[in-house]
């Protein structure tokens, strides 16, 4: 079936992780996802490459089933390494996606759907999500804003006169190593089983520890400490109006936004509203403007 439709105000999204896709299309006009088209596939980052293919492709074609209408372009939040712009994989000893290192992921999935290959745009997943909810809800209230991501990675993005950027804090030196390695996932399980012998899989099972463990809060505390110091050498040079809290450990905020607050008190600091609709909405927003709709 040709579900391209050049001239159609509705684009299929993406957002691409190591253990699922997750896929919807958005209606570029209205700033809104179609709900009977979200679709989410488990998927093995660690699969051969026609199998992570044949995945993502079951999960484009469940959202495309579900809608009547075509599509003018294909939007896809990828982690890096990646070569958005041309469509090319380089992640590589991650532990994830080694199967598709270097191949034109555009030109794949241009020949799966049947679509112009020029309508295939692809992100930064970090960006996308900043991006996503500049476009869907805070761009009506600020025109400068820096977006962080705290999940399995410290994901960074700035935006300021009508752009989002990845600004890439993650891979910023800080203590004795880079900030990624303080201001995610592994850090806080880590930190943890450093100091109760206690071995834990997801920030989610620590907030709940919080509560009542005095071990538990003294990580969040110790995490709160380290994000405002980075935060406060890294915002001052952008002078944002606001910052948005973007990612899975934004949850438990509960625990290190009070801090937060109260260290970087001349800035807004606003939690994201989108949650995992973000991405999808920060890669439709590539499409805003180049879609000419017929007389």
């Amino acid at each position: 079936m040709n579900y391209y439709q050049p001239s159609s105000p509705f684009v299929l999204t993406a957002d691409i992780g190591g253990s699922h896709i997750t896929t919807a299309i958005c209606d570029t006009l209205l700033n809104t996802i179609v709900p009977e088209s979200m679709a989410r596939v488990s998927i093995s980052s660690k699969d051969t490459a026609q199998n992570i293919f044949a995945a993502w492709n079951k999960c484009f074609l469940a959202s495309l089933a579900n809608f009547q209408q075509g599509v003018s372009g294909l939007g896809i939040a990828m982690p890096g390494p990646f070569d958005y712009e041309n469509g090319i994989s380089y992640i590589t000893g991650l532990d994830k996606f080694d199967a598709i290192y270097g191949v034109d992921i555009r030109w794949q999935l241009a020949v799966l759907l049947s679509l112009d290959a020029a309508a295939i745009q692809f992100r930064n997943d970090a960006e996308a999500a900043v991006a996503g909810e500049v476009w869907a809800h805070f761009g009506k209230y600020y025109q400068n804003i820096v977006g962080i991501t705290l999940g399995t990675g410290f994901g960074s993005a700035h935006y300021k006169a009508g752009i989002t950027k990845d600004v890439n804090w993650g891979s910023f030196a800080f203590k004795d190593s880079i900030a990624d390695d303080y201001l995610s996932t592994r850090w806080f399980l880590k930190r943890y089983t450093e100091i109760s012998g206690t071995r834990l899989s997801e920030v989610k099972q620590l907030a709940g520890l919080a509560l009542t463990d005095h071990q538990a809060l003294a990580v969040f505390e110790e995490f709160t400490l380290n994000l405002g110091d980075f935060l406060e050498t890294q915002l001052l040079p952008l002078q944002p109006q606001a910052l948005i809290i973007c990612g899975n450990i934004a949850k438990a905020s509960a625990f290190f936004l009070p801090g937060l607050k109260t260290r970087l008190k001349d800035i807004q600091i606003e939690l994201a509203v989108l949650g995992e609709d973000a991405p999808l909405f920060g890669v439709a927003s590539l499409f805003q403007g180049s879609i000419k709709i017929k007389d």
